[in-house]
């Protein structure tokens, strides 16, 4: 079977593995359309090409470029009638005019259309997204969902079709693996590691609640963000600032070895009225690295860590040291909830494992 795929997140050098995951499955023949850049409002995202071997991968224009509503791709009709899809995987939310102009374009060809969805709360468009939605929703042969919620969201909104619960992505567990061995003589080392420093991130619950913890301790804080000075004058405030590193940004290729040095991962997302934890990747990627993760209870992370980390309620500081002070004091419970973790990304969240289930997706929208 051809499937095309557009997809603006495939421009992201590691997420590329899921493709070449799903080309292993000779029964699929792969073209993935994606634009040369990405201009995020968090800052440009740049095409990379890293994993590409036995798919092409197209850089064709894109209209709108950082307009998550209203971007498109003006050569896809051509893309289309060259490649003639049997399935057109369409990354893109079904609000998006991008995911509408994709569905109506492949259906002239004859091919079955999917679209992605990460959204998780119930949110009402203005003209035209509303009527895009409906359309898409009416339109589509199927649906992948990123998370549990969202797909409670799109059948309350009235989509009836073929849908799955699949994440968008995995993690190479050949890259994100433990370290060789963890140093216990260096103290404990606490981990955040987001893109955005942001409020609906709660790193500042972090921070609360580790300064009420006794003995040697440290917090590393990746990413950066409007909410990083606010951060840095609270460790100050707090009296811990000469315990607290923010290290910026760190690439994909660094993350690996950040993960590696911690020892426990802490996710603290709190729910905002416009937003809610839709995964929280950097959970499988500490995950996959055997290191011990805590999260919160917003959104889909309960569902993403299972049995194999702590769990304590969203904006709850003393719940959330309680979950910090019981790892810093038993170093087996955290090495036994490490090899849960990798265990359980081993068994649901590679990138094996997540084009295997993609791949099923397809063959299922196939004619018998």
């Amino acid at each position: 079977m051809r499937v095309l795929m557009v997809s603006k997140a495939c421009l992201v050098g590691a997420y590329q593995r899921k493709l070449e995951e799903i080309v292993r499955f000779d029964d699929v023949e792969l073209l993935v359309i994606v634009p040369p850049v990405w201009l995020d409002p968090a800052g440009l995202v740049a095409l990379e090409r890293s994993h590409t071997d036995g798919y092409r991968l197209l850089a064709d224009p894109i209209r709108f470029n950082g307009h998550f509503h209203l971007h498109y791709f003006p050569r896809l009709k051509q893309r289309l009638a060259e490649f003639r899809p049997d399935i057109v995987h369409i990354d893109e939310e079904p609000y998006n005019l991008a995911t509408f102009l994709a569905m109506r374009q492949a259906q002239t060809v004859g091919a079955k259309t999917l679209f992605f969805s990460w959204q998780n709360l119930e949110r009402r468009y203005p003209f035209p997204f509303r009527w895009l939605e409906r359309q898409v929703l009416a339109g589509v042969d199927g649906a992948i969902f990123g998370n549990q919620e969202a797909a409670a969201v799109w059948s309350a909104k009235g989509y009836e079709g073929p849908q799955v619960v699949i994440p968008q992505f995995g993690v190479d567990p050949d890259v994100y693996c433990p370290p060789a061995r963890r140093d216990r003589g260096r103290g404990f080392v606490i981990g955040s590691a987001n893109r955005r420093l942001v409020p609906e991130k709660g790193v500042d619950l972090l921070l609360q609640a580790a300064a009420k913890l006794p003995g040697i301790w440290r917090v590393i804080i990746a990413g950066d963000g409007p909410e990083r000075p606010f951060l840095q004058r609270l460790a100050q405030e707090l009296g811990i600032a000469n315990r607290v590193q923010f290290d910026g940004p760190i690439s994909s290729a660094q993350m690996p070895a950040y993960l590696q040095q911690m020892d426990v991962l802490a996710l603290t997302s709190r729910t905002l009225p416009n937003w809610k934890e839709q995964f929280g990747r950097v959970l499988v990627e500490a995950m996959a690295c055997e290191t011990a993760v805590i999260g919160s209870d917003s959104g889909e992370i309960p569902n993403v860590i299972g049995e194999a980390g702590l769990i304590f309620p969203e904006d709850d500081v003393d719940a959330l040291h309680d979950r910090l002070r019981r790892l810093m004091q038993a170093p087996d419970l955290r090495d036994a909830l490490g090899r849960n973790g990798r265990a359980r990304i081993l068994t649901h969240y590679t990138q094996a494992q997540i084009a295997a289930r993609t791949t099923a997706v397809y063959r299922d929208m196939m004619p018998d």
